[in-house]
């Protein structure tokens, strides 16, 4: 008997602790759920915490949004009319146009008929329209030569004007008025005035190929007429015409430069002056250890925007091309497939320049 109670309650105590063994589990795994589900409301800040992390009931219930949670709405609010404009009126567009490139696009009443045809188009407008690989040749190598002077010349006018002197807002305004005159009705007028299109002084055809023309001879000012009233040379006239031209020109597009360059001279701080200065340096070497590479970014973002302005401005041979076959031929897969050409250099020119400078000089300052 004594045996069997024995082995009845080794039974009993083994029926209660494999019960009480699956309370601990279950527990323990109600426990975890909690603690997940916690760590959930937690990352949604549903649930607020005091100093010594115990959960605060009262701030636990559905509160109104806060400062920064209304100021995000609003903005998002503002820049939806942009988003949706840029979707409508670029993206779309850019894509149509990327696939005009590649078709036989042919106008219809009140619709397009497109027909793929591969690459036809860039081979036609490489080996058998001369003249786009001409203009193309002509936009790359004068973007070339007026890009370093519109970047230098603007540095040295932006470190002059953020001088201390008096009137230097008067004439920051001064260097600023062809951004704004060149943006608005003014400059249309100006330019039709001249008979220009595009820019309000720039070369004619016939002075960029002999260099004896005055600039504006078919449009823009007429310099040439003032300089043949001293009776110089001709040469010396034609020189001398078109230096004033290109001064003319440079300033003109040395605006929205100057300005980024002065933001970014403003963001040096003056105890590095000062300091360079107990050491005994001289101006030129602040230039060159201070000011040169504190404005590193600001450089390249000029670069790049230059770029951009003078490659995608109005006057640009190819350009003027595309919209040529586009509106009087009506050829779009013709003007669609040299501007896509365009972009594409444009692209590895900006690409490249931004490797180059970020190793060469970024890297280097830092």
């Amino acid at each position: 008997m004594k045996k069997d109670k024995n082995t009845e309650t080794i039974t009993i105590a083994e029926g209660s602790s494999a019960t009480s063994v699956k309370d601990i589990i279950k527990a323990e795994k109600a426990e975890l759920r909690a603690k997940k589900r916690e760590e959930r409301l937690k990352k949604k800040q549903k649930i607020a915490y005091d100093h010594r992390g115990n959960i605060i009931p009262d701030l636990n219930k559905k509160h109104v949004k806060g400062i920064e949670s209304k100021k995000s709405m609003y903005g998002r609010m503002f820049i939806l009319p942009w988003c949706i404009g840029m979707l409508l009126f670029f993206i779309v567009p850019l894509f149509e146009s990327l696939w005009y490139s590649f078709c036989y696009v042919e106008v219809a009443p009140g619709e397009m008929y497109s027909v793929f045809e591969g690459i036809e188009n860039y081979r036609f407008i490489f080996e058998e329209d001369m003249d786009f690989v001409n203009n193309l040749t002509k936009s790359i190598s004068s973007f070339f030569t007026s890009m370093p002077i519109i970047v230098i010349v603007s540095l040295i006018l932006a470190l002059v004007l953020n001088g201390n002197f008096k009137g230097r807002t008067f004439f920051r305004g001064v260097f600023f008025v062809p951004v704004i005159v060149a943006t608005g009705v003014v400059m249309t007028l100006l330019t039709r005035s001249y008979g220009g299109y595009g820019a309000i002084v720039q070369l004619s055809a016939k002075s960029a190929e002999d260099a004896y023309s005055a600039a504006g001879t078919t449009s823009g000012m007429d310099f040439s007429a003032l300089l043949n009233q001293l009776n110089l040379p001709e040469d010396l006239t034609a020189q001398l015409s078109k230096m004033i031209t290109d001064i003319f020109n440079t300033i003109w597009t040395c605006g929205i430069p100057v300005v980024l360059y002065i933001a970014g001279l403003q963001t040096i701080p003056a105890q590095l002056y000062e300091a360079s200065k107990v050491e005994g340096a001289t101006t030129w070497e602040e230039f060159w250890y201070i000011t040169l590479p504190m404005i590193g970014q600001t450089i390249l973002l000029v670069i790049v925007f230059t770029l951009i302005e003078l490659l995608t401005q109005s006057n640009s041979l190819v350009i003027n091309q595309a919209y040529t076959q586009m509106i009087d031929n009506a050829n779009y897969y013709h003007s669609a497939a040299m501007l896509w050409v365009f972009f594409a250099i444009v692209g590895t020119i900006i690409g490249l320049i931004i490797l180059i400078y970020s190793k060469l000089c970024l890297k280097r300052w830092e």
